[in-house]
């Protein structure tokens, strides 16, 4: 969608007002689970049509698994991942295990690691182009948020690579793990895709805006446009 401008939202005691242990609201985890439940069930049988595609098209597996930044519970003191100790924080958020359906070829990043997601990837299988034209690659991930490791509405959680690069040059940025991630958010909807360090920055600035004036009001508008764009998308 077309990027929207939002006001100046960054002040010097952000680190303070998104500081402490974060509790998601009873009535937000009630809604997801309600949500993420009736979307599983509602698609199973379109997803067992694309597991089938899937597999016609370019074989096993069905499902792609990749690791990414969660929800960090440690306030701005924030510390550096180092090697793979589990008991360590993968990035700056801890490691969640997210689930799509696969959508481009299975050694797509073999040779490059992390990178850029495009809007009209070449790495993408035939199924793939239309599972991201239509984002029915991202269902799976309601069973991210029936398991607490998303939400419905909340930042988009990345890659703890791209993290580390974007933190070293956008500060700001570690501070969208002081939420749960989610499906779909502000800066989903009017920023799309990240595929630039200014498309990063603006990200930056929707997610924060989101957090410091997040309500159970601004979670439905959110979940209503992006609603609203998928039909408009498809249509």
């Amino acid at each position: 969608m077309t990027t929207q401008p939002l006001p100046s939202i960054r002040s010097a005691s952000a680190d303070q007002e998104l500081a402490g242990d974060f509790r998601l609201p009873l009535y937000r985890r009630a809604l997801d689970v309600l949500i993420s439940v009736g979307a599983l069930v509602v698609f199973l049988p379109l997803g067992l049509l694309i597991a089938i595609a899937t597999l016609i098209d370019s074989g096993m597996p069905v499902f792609y698994v990749q690791e990414r930044v969660g929800l960090d519970r440690r306030g701005p003191q924030l510390s550096r991942f180092k090697g793979r100790d589990r008991r360590c924080r993968v990035g700056y958020g801890r490691p969640i295990h997210v689930y799509k359906f696969r959508s481009m070829r299975r050694d797509a990043e073999s040779a490059t690691g992390a990178v850029w997601a495009q809007r009209k990837d070449p790495r993408s299988t035939r199924v793939g182009r239309l599972l991201r034209r239509t984002h029915l690659d991202e269902v799976p991930q309601f069973w991210n948020v029936l398991r607490g490791d998303m939400t419905i509405v909340g930042p988009r959680p990345e890659r703890p690579q791209l993290v580390e690069e974007l933190v070293s040059v956008l500060p700001d940025y570690a501070l969208r793990t002081r939420v749960p991630p989610g499906i779909t958010g502000m800066a989903q909807i009017y920023n799309g895709y990240d595929d630039s360090l200014d498309s990063a920055s603006r990200k930056v600035e929707y997610d924060l805006y989101y957090i410091r004036n997040s309500s159970l009001q601004l979670d439905l508008q959110i979940m209503a446009a992006t609603a609203g764009y998928l039909v408009r998308k498809k249509g």
